[in-house]
């Protein structure tokens, strides 16, 4: 069968003839029983994996010997072609290493080993996702042999699945990096570098958590880190302690929310083009009214009057008075 006739003449080019190849037909499908384990000296080890955003489904069968080595293995997938082509080459390359080796085989290498030319993936960006079923299946494998739970190897939430990138680990380039941009993010981390779903809202697999949203909150708890750090190293003319914020001046408040504007407003906001500058502030029955004005893409941005505010007045209630409100 062509490759045109597998896969539709409209997408024919985004798929590698590698991973057309497989789809019409898979190298290494089928079973394993018990007698054929026996027979090659090795114990089997059955795994069931199922993708529940596609409905996709794939059972792994390995023959581990006494050496934790996978000297045999099959698979049988329920799916579209492309979990196929996947399950087909994450299988080939199980076989012959070990179970701790075989865990380190991820989805990305499993693509890059589908590929005909290194440079251009071997699936359309969509469908990237089809590949990450093939390494959940290994780690399913890997707890059924040594008879723990499949989470032992999830450390955290993870962000894209496309990447199987998990939140520490944007995290972690963000802050050691001082990374600025989703392109940075994703430059370091691979993550949103495919069906990019992961990074806003209004890609084709909604998520729970965004690459933008981690960025955000990130630069904005960087530049709480180092405001506080500022602020406990610096000594005042007006005191030898340190106060609190209601213990200070009205002087010092001000330079101090303005500070604070600088150091965390400001970052968070410029997330989306938009930045706020600090104007008058004030006490009012016992409430500290501060005044904001908008600039950039936050001037007769829909949700400024409302959302951007309230978050506003929520970090400045949270890490500087209760009694803080904002408006515009």
């Amino acid at each position: 069968m062509a490759k045109s006739d597998l896969i539709g003449g409209a997408l024919w080019d985004a798929y590698s003839s590698k991973v057309a190849s497989r789809m019409n037909d898979p190298k290494n499908r089928g079973e394993i029983s018990e007698e054929e384990a026996k027979s090659l000296g090795g114990k089997l080890v059955v795994a069931d994996f199922g993708a529940e955003a596609c409905g996709d489904a794939v059972r792994l069968f390995w023959v581990v010997d006494e050496n934790e080595t996978i000297v045999a293995a099959k698979f049988k997938s329920f799916g579209c072609g492309t979990a196929i082509a996947a399950s087909d080459m994450m299988v080939e390359l199980c076989i012959g290493k070990t179970i701790q080796e075989a865990l380190k085989i991820d989805n990305i290498i499993v693509e890059k080993n589908l590929r005909d030319d290194e440079d251009k993936p071997a699936v359309p960006p969509q469908k990237m996702h089809c590949s990450v079923m093939a390494h959940d299946a290994i780690k399913e494998a890997a707890a059924n042999y040594y008879g723990i739970d499949r989470s032992t190897y999830e450390d955290a939430q993870i962000v894209c699945e496309c990447a199987r990138v998990r939140i520490g680990d944007i995290k972690d380039a963000i802050r050691i990096n001082n990374l600025s941009t989703v392109e940075q993010v994703t430059q370091y981390t691979k993550a949103g570098g495919y069906c990019k779903s992961c990074i806003r809202p209004g890609g084709h697999e909604a998520k729970d958590l965004y690459i933008e949203d981690i960025l955000r909150d990130t630069l904005a708890e960087m530049a709480k880190d180092n405001h506080m750090s500022h602020s406990n190293n610096t000594n005042t003319k007006d005191s030898a302690e340190e106060l609190t914020f209601e213990q200070m001046s009205i002087f010092q408040k001000g330079k101090y929310l303005q500070s604070f504007f600088q150091e965390v407003i400001s970052p968070m906001l410029a997330m989306d083009g938009g930045a706020a500058e600090l104007g008058d502030f004030y006490e009012e029955n016992n409430r500290l009214i501060v005044h904001i004005a908008y600039k950039g893409a936050c001037v007769g941005c829909a949700s400024s009057a409302l959302g951007t505010r309230m978050a506003i007045e929520n970090i400045l209630r949270q890490e500087v008075s209760e009694r803080i409100e904002v408006r515009i």
